[in-house]
């Protein structure tokens, strides 16, 4: 089982997992996700706007509030949880009504 998969088996309400490590990106969405985003759309996001949102986190956590380790977004149509990995980082959209932060260290480990 590749990562992607294993990111995926940690709940039902997984719609998307991107990971984003030395430069390489890989993603994949579940089938039949409604309101789901364009695929040219998340890469975009992935290269540009996680990284970006992860170094202003981490940068102002390292000053006093012991470092950052992930960023969740709350779009319209889903929750987005964005882990910083020290290479990279893993992207995992859940369906509303879940809870990203109660896998935020199920995923974390499987890294």
């Amino acid at each position: 089982m590749n990562i992607i998969e294993k990111v995926f088996s940690v709940s039902p309400a997984v719609r998307y997992v991107a990971v984003y490590r030395s430069g390489e990106l890989a993603s994949r969405q579940r089938d039949g996700a409604e309101g789901a985003s364009s695929s040219e759309s998340d890469r975009y996001e992935e290269l540009l706007v996680n990284p970006t949102l992860l170094t202003l986190a981490r940068q102002r956590g390292n000053i006093d509030c012991g470092g950052g380790k992930f960023v969740v977004v709350g779009y319209g149509n889903f929750y987005q949880l964005v882990i910083d990995l020290p290479d990279g980082h893993v992207s995992v959209c859940f369906d509303l009504g879940s809870n990203p932060l109660a896998y935020a260290e199920e995923i974390r480990a499987l890294f």
